[in-house]
């Protein structure tokens, strides 16, 4: 499964907040909720996200073995 708990440690590290982040940059309230709630977010998201942090793919999330996995 994916975790998005580094995107909030980034998020507090930086000079933005979930305010200028939808008002700012336009993100969506429900992109965000996703993100909270360990949702599916798309790749251009996380690519937006990087760019707005300015950060690497692994300060907004990290993959974590998990039992309810999809079985290969």
């Amino acid at each position: 499964m994916i975790d998005y708990s580094p995107f909030w440690k980034t998020l507090e590290n930086s000079d933005e907040n979930w305010y200028t982040l939808t008002t700012k940059h336009h993100m969506s309230h429900s992109t965000l909720h996703r993100l909270k709630h360990g949702k599916d977010i798309s790749m251009k998201t996380v690519n937006d996200l990087c760019r707005i942090l300015n950060c690497e793919i692994g300060d907004i999330c990290r993959y974590v073995a998990s039992e309810d996995d999809q079985k290969l």
